[in-house]
């Protein structure tokens, strides 16, 4: 074991892993934009980190992960037990690697972020799990005793991905439903392959397969199976449902022609990608399929609405898919964007216009094709009720933008099943799912004493992720999922499993 420099971040700059050139970029090329360090590389990056005695970066992280910890062991090479560590707080750390906005989360606190550059927390967390998978590191689940309990859980993204993982280690058989033929919800389906390779995706499935996790795959509940048959099968339910209505803005000319949604674009064109095919019938997104229709970008003038990381994926998309010129649109300015700066000056180096301070108010067009986008500029003025600057508009500063394309990123809400009200589950006015408690905030846990985390208005199911916090990051998703995980574990530990009892009960009938 090597000795730790106490300053090697002063010898060692912050360095990222090579990225694909920027060339092949604008050729078409998919691949993912990050590389994976060489081991030396990775020691290195990973001996910058300082060991604070407060790290704030595991604090800023919403999985508060042990990360000064799992750095020093991969800087010691001890790659096996820094994924396990990796895993006893994130049960997606290779994906959190690749997509969280390190940036304005653990990097973005890293102590060093200020002079020095951050360490490059997820670029390491990614050459740990990588690694440590491609040479046979699984979880050791070899003193877990099952339970007998069963749980189903409702959708294969993060969350739902994230308490499967938890309920395996805890003895407890998972078995995930999915209305579409890939696990990952968004992580699959929604982010495209520069920065999250699907290969990455199969590993996962195959570790939690492994772990003994059981998935059912293009299969919808409330069509396929009824809601209230999981309620009687199975001694508890999670609902990882995700956000998947989109937000339009209501603008004048959303009709036209090649005016998309963004994730409709996004499921699509990553279709053509991977080969798996474009027609309609193969959209996952239930309800959109008869109005999408993908048109050729190449040499065409396309405009994205919205400034979040749904709108760099778009941007960044139009550009490997040949557009001539790409814009995004956004109400307020730069330092208000809720996209990643990584991802900005990602697509920024790529070719991306941004035009900031402009407020959509129209699409215009011939009759049938979009053929502009009407904007004014805006000024921020009061803070709104989320602390936000409002942007107001300035008379008078009304301007066409030309556009073929027009991609409208403004955000996902929830679009919550009809079963669910039929087994007793309440919603907010925002339809998102109502929790009892959570274990982010003790008010509400004293208000609700005897809800378990995530536990929703019926005792037997539980909920996390989007479609109960709204549209935000994987990293929370994962950490809801997590902590429902831990609320049914608590929930079944003194009962005997569903299975058990009715044995019992023909038992004492017999």
């Amino acid at each position: 074991m090597s000795k730790k420099p106490v300053f090697q971040f002063r010898d060692a700059p912050r360095e990222m892993p090579s990225r694909i050139p920027l060339q092949l970029r604008l050729d078409g090329d998919w691949g993912e934009l990050y590389g994976r360090f060489a081991e030396v590389e990775a020691k290195k990056q990973a001996g910058r980190c300082l060991d604070c005695g407060n790290p704030y970066c595991g604090w800023a992280c919403p999985l508060h992960n042990y990360i000064p910890n799992w750095l020093e062991l991969a800087r010691e090479g001890r790659l096996h037990e820094a994924a396990s560590l990796c895993h006893e707080t994130n049960p997606l750390p290779e994906i959190c690697g690749r997509v969280c906005p390190q940036d304005r989360l653990c990097e973005g606190s890293c102590t060093l972020n200020d002079g020095f550059g951050a360490v490059t927390i997820g670029a390491v967390e990614k050459y740990i799990v990588d690694n440590a998978l491609a040479g046979g590191w699984r979880p050791d689940l070899s003193t877990v005793k099952a339970t007998g309990h069963r749980v189903a859980i409702v959708g294969a993204g993060p969350a739902g991905l994230s308490c499967a993982d938890r309920l395996a280690r805890a003895g407890i058989q998972a078995v995930v439903f999915d209305r579409y033929e890939h696990i990952g919800g968004l992580l699959h389906f929604g982010i495209p392959s520069f920065k999250l390779e699907k290969s990455v995706m199969a590993k996962r499935r195959e570790v939690l397969e492994g772990m003994g996790v059981q998935f059912r795959l293009g299969v919808e509940i409330g069509r396929d199976i009824g809601f209230d048959a999981l309620i009687a099968d199975y001694d508890a339910v999670f609902l990882g449902l995700g956000t998947y209505r989109y937000t339009d803005g209501g603008l004048p000319g959303q009709d036209l022609r090649n005016v998309l949604p963004a994730l409709p674009f996004l499921v699509q064109n990553g279709r053509i990608v991977h080969g798996e095919g474009a027609d309609a019938s193969s959209a996952p997104i239930a309800g959109w399929e008869d109005h999408i229709e993908l048109p050729d970008l190449h040499g065409k003038r396309v405009i994205v609405l919205g400034g979040g990381d749904t709108g760099m994926d778009c941007v960044r998309s139009a550009v490997r898919l040949g557009a001539a010129q790409v814009s995004c649109v956004y109400r307020r300015d730069e330092a208000n964007m809720p996209g990643s700066a990584r991802e900005v000056a990602n697509a920024r180096e790529e070719g991306v216009q941004f035009l900031f301070n402009r407020q959509p108010l129209e699409l215009s067009g011939d009759g049938e094709t979009v053929r502009g986008v009407r904007v004014a500029q805006t000024r921020l003025g009061a803070p709104d009720a989320r602390g936000r600057q409002r942007a107001e508009i300035v008379e008078g500063s009304e301007e066409l933008l030309d556009a073929d394309v027009v991609v409208i990123a403004f955000g996902f809400q929830p679009d919550p099943p009809v079963w669910l009200a039929q087994q007793g589950i309440e919603l907010a006015d925002n339809g998102r799912i109502k929790v009892l408690a959570s274990t982010e905030s003790c008010a509400t846990r004293r208000k609700a004493a005897a809800a378990l985390p995530y536990q929703t208005t019926h005792p037997k199911v539980f909920a996390g992720g989007d479609a109960v916090r709204g549209a935000d990051l994987v990293v929370t998703a994962a950490f809801e999922g997590r902590e429902a995980a831990a609320g049914i574990v608590s929930l079944l530990r003194e009962r005997a499993p569903l299975a058990a009892q009715r044995d019992a009960a023909l038992a004492k009938a017999g």
